[in-house]
Order: structure tokens, then sequence, then C-alpha cells
């Protein structure tokens, strides 16, 4: 009776060890038909806030940009070191867009000229500008600091407006606007992103993609 039991366990163990054991599923295999995406996480899009653009415009109501900000490669070359802004007509008043102590009043070359220094090495220079006011005076943000002369943009008003940070000429829409880049972002919930995404041949292309409202172009002008 022992023989035969212990002959049968030999019989037995082999064809246990045959028996093949189920594969693990490779970390990489597509998921099976029918998986529920996770919800879209939050992205984490680090924003570059413009660092000034809380400034007002110099004129009312905002005006267009005539000529846009080309400064030149090298100091000493020719260039557009700030940018001119339309008026509504000749003898509108000009606001300081920040409050500052006036630095200058005066004529360069043959235009009227006002400079207030907005403190941290940013000074705001305009032109073609009739002013009461002198060196030392101190301004308020909005406050009118003279009225517009004619000549600076042929038939057409306007104004031109000038930033300096220390002795280098920066864009004064910066101050203003908000410029940076638009962004794509993803804002309907459960829509996949692509950490979440499958990968090898079920992996959807760009046309296979929800479009329209499940995208949204965000634009802040400032």
């Amino acid at each position: 009776m022992k023989a035969t039991l212990l002959l049968a366990a030999v019989l037995v163990l082999p064809a246990a060890a045959a028996v093949p054991q189920a594969a693990a599923p490779h970390a990489s295999s597509p998921p099976a038909a029918g998986i529920q995406y996770p919800a879209a996480r939050a992205a984490a899009v680090p924003q570059a806030a413009a660092p000034h653009a809380s400034w007002d415009w110099p004129l009312s109501p905002r005006p267009a940009v005539l000529r846009a900000f080309d400064p030149p490669d090298k100091p000493w070359m020719s260039g557009h070191r700030g940018v001119d802004l339309r008026a509504a007509h000749d003898g509108v008043p000009v606001a300081s867009p920040e409050p500052g102590t006036v630095s200058f009043v005066g004529v360069v070359v043959d235009r009227p000229v006002i400079t207030i220094d907005h403190g941290d090495g940013l000074r705001s220079s305009f032109e073609p500008v009739e002013s009461p006011l002198k060196a030392g005076d101190v301004v308020a943000k909005g406050e009118a600091i003279g009225t517009l002369q004619p000549g600076h943009c042929g038939v057409l008003a306007c104004v031109h407006w000038g930033v300096r940070r220390g002795d280098s000429y920066v864009n004064p829409l910066d101050f203003v606007m908000d410029l940076r880049p638009s962004i794509l972002l993803p804002l309907t919930p459960g829509l996949p992103m692509a950490a979440d995404l499958p990968v090898g041949p079920e992996l959807p292309i760009a046309a296979d993609l929800p479009v329209g409202p499940e995208l949204a172009l965000t634009l802040d002008d400032g």
C-alpha cells in the first residue's frame, strides 16, 4: 500500500510542475477594451507673471499702438526705443502711468519732453508733451502731467512713450499688458492626459482627440 502511494506521488508531482503559470501582465501592455481612464489631473503650468502689468495707460481711452517697440541691436544704432500711442486729438492730457517724481522737464532737440522717475530704476519719458510741472514734483498714478503737442506722427495725434530700466530701454507695453504666449489646456473633466494614454498602436492620433468645447485658448490682455 505504501509503495502504491509513493508511486502515485512520484507520477503526480512532475505533472503539477508542468502546469504553466499564468503570465503576469506586462506593465507596458495596452489596457483591455472598455477600460475607464482616470479623470484629467490638474497640470502644473508655471505662470510667468508680467512683473509690472498693473500700470495705467498714459492716454484715455485705451489708445491704439501706431508704432511698436523696436530697439536697436547696439545702443548707437537707430531704432524705436518706445511706442507711439494714438491720441484722439492734439491737446489731450497725458497721465503718469505710475506714481513717481518728475526728474526732467524741458526741450530735447525741438520736442518738449517730460520724464517721471517711478523708483526701482524705472523712468517714463513722454514727448511731445508740454508740462507746467518742474523737476522734483511728485505725481500720482493717473495724474495729468501735461498736454500732447502736434508733430510727432505727422497728421496723426500721438504721444511717444519710452521706459528705461537703468540705462536700458524696455518695452512700455510690458507694463500695461500681459504679453505672455497663449497656452492650450484641457478643461473638461475626464479628458485623458498624455500620461494616461496607452502606448503602442492604441495611442490615438491628434485627429482622434476631441476638439471644440474641450479645449480653450487662454489669453489675457491685462
